[in-house]
């Protein structure tokens, strides 16, 4: 993989009920090429419990913080493990204070740390994970 290219990637799109965002990891794939993998979605609950969140991970990349429908936002490979966290700990919740917490904890969090649970998460074994990760940063009871 080049250097020049980012690790994550965020697109913000329009749905019915708001923005929402899709999360992408760049991967090889067993031909070595390289790919965009979808990490997970953002609810547009997610996507607005989080903003504070996604727009710090688009800023320290970019340096503009304006999460607009459009292409593809790099993001840094510290906060893109954080967004990915995110996005993966929020699949399937409906409470905005829990994502908002969620949120605020990664934004605090170690970005090794971070990443050491992007990749627990990602493996089969990966649904207990996401249930550990969701009781440490207070995203569920």
């Amino acid at each position: 993989m080049r250097d020049d290219k980012a690790q994550f990637a965020l697109k913000v799109v329009r749905r019915r009920s708001g923005l929402a965002a899709i999360v992408v990891r760049r991967r090889l794939d067993d031909k070595r090429r390289e790919r965009l993998i979808r990490v997970a979605a953002l609810s547009p609950l997610a996507f607005s419990a989080g903003a504070g969140l996604l727009r710090m991970a688009a800023r320290a990349n970019n340096g503009s913080t304006l999460l607009t429908p459009g292409p593809f936002v790099k993001l840094d490979p510290d906060w893109g493990a954080k967004v990915a966290c995110y996005s993966m700990v929020c699949r399937g919740l409906r409470n905005a204070d829990r994502m908002r917490r969620a949120a605020e904890s990664l934004r605090n969090s170690d970005p090794a740390e971070t990443a050491w649970w992007f990749g627990v998460m990602g493996h089969r074994g990966g649904v207990r994970a996401v249930r550990a990760l969701r009781i440490l940063i207070e995203a569920v009871k």
